[in-house]
């Protein structure tokens, strides 16, 4: 059924299937037509951070930027559900087009620039909704704000979703907001996760419920970087780390008509260099602190070989534009597959 919908939704702009695909799901949800669109997967628990997740599936930031369809999408089977990225104000993002597939490598590449209605609208979205599993909140800047006021918005951003999210995910990695991955330098990384930090605790005393604060890394980082990224890390009271954004490498789509496209390429080309990067910082951070995997996943075997680099849990988001909800219950099983062959 969804290679069907998939032909008709290719034959669509990128970023409009992506809203007709999300408003499917939504009908098909209120609807009860859910079990046509996806099984749900055997239960897996996975403890991490301190939370329960029923698998270590997870969907990534960017699919629902507004929270707007959390109950839908929690329904395909999903263990988790990432939000975001949200910013203190509304902002469009960047001019249109800015989202382009490249089918023959099953990849995307956007530029979208953050394009969500604030962080207030996100709240009321998720307050509305029945929701009952793990929620991810992914925060971020406002495009205006200068980088020497960048704390500024994240703990506007994190006062606000505190109290209601699973977890927070600190994003300074989208290549598509001018300046932002410059927030990954070390000097400016550890102002910037000691503040939130800081405030993280402040807001945990407040609300009698401690939120882990997990931050959101690039691909793009060479050794010495990484080295100074997990060393600010380790010393710092964070609680994870998601490896990883989407990359600017161009090197493995040459030649496509849509490479040139400045932004995030995301999908299959990303990720022997995202599993490379986890697999680093999994060596680096000596299982002192929890790792998503997230980049690339487009089987679940692909699923299965983050969890073996070094993950803990796993997203995806542009697999599933060209796998369908089919996606989750293979890699809950390649998972399960895993687990089974280390404990026998």
């Amino acid at each position: 059924m969804y290679g069907l919908a998939r032909s008709l939704l290719f034959c669509l702009d990128a970023e409009r299937a992506h809203d007709l695909s999300l408003k499917a799901i939504e009908t098909a949800y209120r609807t009860g037509l859910n079990p046509l669109v996806a099984t749900r997967p055997r239960a897996l628990p996975t403890n991490v951070f301190g939370i329960k997740f029923d698998n270590p599936v997870g969907l990534a930031a960017g699919l629902d930027k507004n929270a707007a369809h959390i109950d839908a999408l929690g329904a395909l089977g999903f263990g988790f559900i990432e939000v975001g990225t949200t910013t203190p104000r509304a902002q469009p993002g960047n001019p249109k087009p800015r989202m382009f597939r490249l089918p023959e490598h099953q990849a995307v590449i956007n530029r979208l620039g953050f394009n969500n209605g604030g962080v207030d609208a996100l709240v009321a979205n998720v307050e509305r909704s029945r929701f009952k599993g793990v929620l991810g909140i992914n925060i971020g800047k406002n495009k205006d704000t200068p980088n020497e006021n960048a704390i500024d918005d994240y703990l506007f951003c994190l006062e606000r979703v505190h109290a209601l999210a699973g977890y927070i995910t600190v994003n300074i990695s989208s290549p598509n907001t001018q300046g932002l991955r410059d927030l990954q330098e070390e000097e400016t990384l550890r102002r910037l996760i000691g503040g939130i930090c800081e405030a993280g605790e402040a807001h945990a005393s407040r609300h009698g419920k401690r939120t882990p604060i997990l931050l959101k890394i690039a691909p793009d980082l060479s050794e010495l970087e990484l080295d100074s990224i997990a060393e600010v890390l380790l010393a710092s009271s964070i609680d994870g780390l998601i490896c990883t954004n989407t990359t600017t490498e161009r090197a493995l789509v040459a030649g496509h008509r849509h490479a040139g496209e400045a932004g995030g390429l995301s999908g299959k080309p990303v990720f022997e260099k995202s599993t490379a990067v986890l697999r680093g910082m999994a060596d680096r951070l000596d299982g002192r602190l929890p790792l998503i995997g997230v980049g690339g996943i487009c089987i679940g075997s692909d699923a299965a070989t983050k969890i073996d680099a070094g993950a803990s849990l796993v997203q995806f988001y542009t697999g599933m534009v060209y796998k369908g909800p089919a996606l989750i219950g293979d890699s809950v099983e390649a998972i399960r597959a895993l687990r089974s062959r280390a404990t026998a």
